[in-house]
């Protein structure tokens, strides 16, 4: 199966050589030098991929993320910088990369990654459709609106960002099953990466001080030691 991904990168022998190397594994490339033209063709085109620089032109990396997260389907997004701070290592995976590769990098992990990207995707369409899920989930003082995605505490209305949101709806669906950080980046955040484990406790405590009543003795989401995080089940 042949496929296609959106190359976004303002250095043109870097776009050239990953677009020869993707060539070798079965893979066509578009090439857009800055965000801004990156953003037209992923509108434009069908992708089954974009491999995104970090500092780009117009429109910065991070942003462009964003913006292609808020669009309608799902493409993994493989980031390249040449930034190397464990600070924007997190960053681009938190607004929605599914994998991030530093400059210099070897081809043979260029590839290697893009290939399990495309082996996670196409596990995923494998998968047989569940039935649907509720589109309200409601836990004493917790209504969480799946649609609209809204979140109600105590009778307010909580604003959550989306990876917020994403990990409260995984855990709501989900009480009583314990995870550790490690499954919580793979099944909420879309990779498995050791050394991000600390993302997860930042979420945590971030969800906690909106949804919770007091945040140092939670109700809903809970910490089961030396393990990871749960859901609470509701009282019979």
């Amino acid at each position: 199966m042949t496929h296609k991904a959106l190359i976004i990168e303002d250095n043109a022998d870097i776009a050239r050589l990953v677009a020869m190397h993707l060539r070798d594994i079965d893979c066509e490339s578009v090439i857009a030098r800055d965000g801004a033209e990156g953003l037209r063709s992923f509108q434009r085109g069908t992708f089954d991929l974009v491999v995104l620089d970090l500092m780009l032109p117009v429109i910065d990396g991070l942003t462009l993320c964003q913006q292609l997260r808020a669009l309608p389907g799902y493409v993994p997004i493989l980031m390249l910088t040449a930034k190397s701070t464990e600070l924007d290592r997190v960053l681009g995976l938190e607004v929605g990369a599914d994998d991030y590769l530093t400059k210099p990098f070897s081809i043979p992990e260029l590839q290697a990654r893009i290939k399990a990207l495309f082996r996670r995707v196409e596990a995923l369409r494998a998968t047989p459709p569940e039935a649907p899920a509720p589109q309200q989930l409601e836990f004493s003082d917790l209504t969480i609106d799946v649609a609209r995605r809204r979140v109600r505490a105590a009778g307010r209305d909580i604003t959550l960002t989306a990876k917020e949101f994403d990990l409260l709806l995984h855990f709501a669906r989900h009480p009583g099953r314990v995870y550790t950080r490690a499954e919580l980046l793979d099944q909420v955040w879309g990779y498995g990466h050791d050394g991000y484990e600390h993302t997860v406790n930042s979420h945590i405590n971030r969800l906690r001080a909106k949804i919770e009543l007091d945040p140092s003795r939670p109700r809903h989401v809970l910490t089961v030691w030396g393990v990871g995080y749960k859901f609470a089940e509701p009282s019979a």
